[in-house]
């Protein structure tokens, strides 16, 4: 009975390991988003264009058709996306991209959580959504004069550009800098650059128009690639220009400017907002494996491993460290865009009671005045699971408190990280003191 019991616990053992081990292996190897936890495609949309879908359904929003731009002018409306935020990308990177050539530029319009995409004669218009737990949502609004519009979840095709390395491996959003050549199409033999505010200024904007000044700074915008010349681009041909060049037909847009400031902040919040999914699956999947294990070894429910723990603090890490701009690209001249865009960028600002906001703008050295990214105040950074978000918590009081004598964070001086400090705990619920 002994021998017999003995074996029976080796047994038992033995399959609690294999189980352990085929867990460890499935969550090491987890990549598929629509696996437990995440499961995207079969979590319902909570973004805001979903939100938006269901209005449209209940019959409680209108729309007016506009006969040269379609449904663009009155969606943007709906959706709180300014006009003024549009900037224009004539790279052939995009799923319309027969229809986009220099002369017909593809616009983005953007806000905090949306971005929208307009093609001149275009199929659809381009709808990309932040969800606040799934990352990137995209959707396809229908450009065919109708009595009510089409609004529907766009193809996968979506996710081989929105699903890579590039997005951390996450739905989310990138921004390319190209060569390109007259055409529009991408020397993809000179390479290209996923561009957010780290990216030293003369990579960025390649296959983009750039209105607005920079000074003695240059960029790859507003210019083609010459073979002819060993793959080499005029940077000063396309520097400092206060007005679309005359190929850019200004006058199929909403506005006569692709701002260098929008561009600028939309660099920065696309790869914000994929480090905020990054985060929130981290915290999902580690959950999830920590609870599956948990229950092979009879440990408490609440039980987090050390492997768990260490990649919430690496992720936690990384997006503390992109929030407060430890690695900004720092400006060697002033940048100066359009004051319409900088006054609607401002509008939403949340302030202090003495006037201080996280949309303060800065441009003479860096983005912004005091650098912590305003997308703090975003549902989707706010509804990160507690487990990651106390530690995101933790690590950037620690910063502005002085406590982090990280080299990465040596860009804040005394009173960067007091202004910072002080705006969030008087605006932030995360921050306030109790």
């Amino acid at each position: 009975m002994t021998n017999g019991k003995h074996q029976s616990n080796l047994l038992t053992t033995t399959l609690a390991v294999v189980a352990a081990v085929v867990l460890v292996s499935n969550a090491s190897a987890q990549s598929d988003k629509n696996d437990a936890p995440i499961r995207y495609d079969s979590s319902p949309a909570k973004d805001r264009v979903a939100k938006l879908v269901d209005k449209m359904a209940a019959g409680e929003v209108s729309f007016e058709w506009d006969e040269k731009h379609g449904w663009l002018p009155s969606l943007l409306e709906h959706l709180e996306v300014p006009r003024a935020s549009q900037t224009l990308v004539f790279s052939k990177t995009s799923q319309q991209n027969r229809k986009i050539r220099p002369s017909t530029p593809r616009a983005i319009y953007f806000n905090d959580d949306v971005y929208v995409g307009y093609v001149t004669n275009g199929d659809f218009l381009e709808l990309g959504a932040v969800d606040p737990a799934q990352g990137a949502r995209f959707y396809a609004f229908d450009q065919a004069k109708a009595e009510y519009p089409t609004l529907k979840k766009a193809s996968d095709q979506c996710m081989a550009c929105h699903e890579t390395r590039k997005t951390q491996d996450v739905p989310g959003f990138l921004i390319r800098s190209v060569f390109p050549k007259k055409s529009g199409h991408p020397d993809f033999t000179l390479g290209t650059d996923s561009t957010g505010h780290s990216t030293p200024l003369k990579k960025r904007f390649g296959g983009w128009y750039v209105t607005g000044n920079h000074g003695s700074m240059r960029h790859r915008g507003n210019v083609f690639v010459n073979r002819d010349e060993g793959g080499e681009i005029d940077h000063e041909a396309g520097a400092n220009l206060n007005q679309l060049p005359s190929i850019a037909n200004a006058e199929g847009h909403l506005e006569p400017t692709s701002d260098i400031v929008a561009l600028m902040l939309m660099e920065h919040q696309v790869q914000f907002h994929n480090f905020v999914t990054k985060a929130s699956y981290t915290a999902r999947q580690t959950r999830h494996y920590d609870t599956q294990m948990n229950r092979v070894f009879e440990r408490d429910a609440g039980h987090r491993s050390e492997s768990s723990t260490r990649r919430i603090d690496a992720a936690a890490e990384k997006l503390v460290a992109y929030t407060l701009f430890a690695d900004e690209f720092r400006f060697s001249s002033p940048v100066r865009g359009a004051p319409e865009f900088v006054k609607q960028f401002s509008k939403t600002a949340v302030r202090t009671s003495d006037g201080r906001s996280l949309r303060d703008l800065d441009l003479q050295t860096r983005l912004l005045k005091y650098p912590c990214s305003y997308l703090v105040y975003t549902e989707s950074f706010n509804a990160l699971p507690d487990e990651i978000l106390s530690v995101v918590k933790e690590k950037m009081l620690a910063v502005l408190n002085g406590n982090n004598d990280v080299k990465e964070f040596d860009h804040l001086t005394a009173a960067d990280r007091k202004n910072i400090l002080e705006i969030l705990t008087e605006t932030h619920p995360l921050f306030k003191k109790q």
